[in-house]
């Protein structure tokens, strides 16, 4: 049976959603049969980088209790031009939909958590998926809640700022050890000057690994061509070459060998290099998409 991955954050902006999609994009090109879902029911943009404005069912309908889930899965396999199979299911961004999701009580919740749990029968065993990947809104909502005790991974997706560290320490402590799961960190957008010398990438990983008893999945610089993108471009279908797209593939591989061997990923060492001492790597790769043209 497949497995599911929830990608959290403490605070939005993390680079989670991205992640997310170019997650799912680099499974399905390795051939695996993919589904994404967006859980983000306060804030949700995966439909604006599939640009996609409006769909017969959403999956605030599945969880409603209005349709099944296959009715709210769009199949988007030309589309990330893969070998396997991807499948997306897109929350309602209307300003209506936003309201009632953030109106919903407790009871609400505890049924709709009954609903993403039985997606390991419904998607995983019967629709025979590798991996369901749940792009979850950040912070404590109950429908992050939800996804992070319906899952069997969890990357929790984090930057350098001091609040968010803290943050995502008392996070973790309070819930992710609460329900036992097997979770690893990823640093995203670590300016590339931190990781250019021996002593700042040890700076950074002391500063986390002081704070964290997670193993780091990865650390990932912040690339300007990605921010610049604004979230329009899926890196791993549009520039398979980039450093973005490789780190991402390393995350891909990490994580199935997690989900295969049920063993945490190691540590890396704090002398050890986070990233290749690759200049065109380190520098900010503002040409690269313009040298592709």
């Amino acid at each position: 049976m497949g497995k599911i991955i929830a990608i959290h954050s403490y605070k939005g902006g993390t680079g989670k959603t991205l992640l997310s999609v170019n997650l799912a994009t680099t499974y399905a090109r390795r051939g695996m049969k993919v589904c994404l879902l967006d859980l983000d029911f306060r804030a949700p943009s995966l439909q604006s980088l599939f640009d996609l404005n409006s769909t017969e069912y959403w999956l605030n309908d599945y969880l409603n209790g209005a349709c099944k889930i296959e009715k709210t899965l769009i199949d988007y396999t030309s589309m990330c031009e893969c070998s396997g199979r991807m499948l997306v299911g897109l929350a309602n961004p209307a300003t209506e939909a936003l309201r009632d999701m953030s109106a919903k009580d407790r009871k609400w919740e505890m049924r709709a958590l009954g609903r993403l749990l039985s997606l390991k029968n419904t998607l995983l065993s019967d629709g025979d998926l590798d991996v369901l990947l749940y792009d979850t809104s950040p912070g404590l909502q109950y429908s992050s809640i939800n996804a992070i005790v319906s899952a069997d991974i969890v990357m929790v997706v984090c930057t350098i700022d001091t609040s968010d560290i803290q943050g995502t320490k008392r996070m973790t402590h309070e819930l992710y050890d609460l329900f036992e799961k097997k979770t690893a960190i990823l640093m995203n957008k670590v300016p590339t000057e931190f990781l250019s010398s021996p002593n700042e990438k040890e700076s950074i990983y002391t500063r986390f690994n002081n704070s964290h008893a997670l193993p780091i999945l990865k650390v990932i610089p912040c690339y300007c061509d990605v921010l610049r993108a604004g979230g329009t471009r899926i890196f791993a279908r549009d520039f398979p070459d980039h450093p973005f797209t490789k780190h991402v593939e390393d995350i891909a591989t990490k994580l199935e060998q997690f989900t295969r061997n049920g063993e945490e990923p190691v540590r890396e060492p704090i002398n050890e290099p986070v990233v290749e001492a690759n200049l065109s790597e380190l520098q900010c790769q503002c040409n690269y998409e313009r040298s592709k043209e």
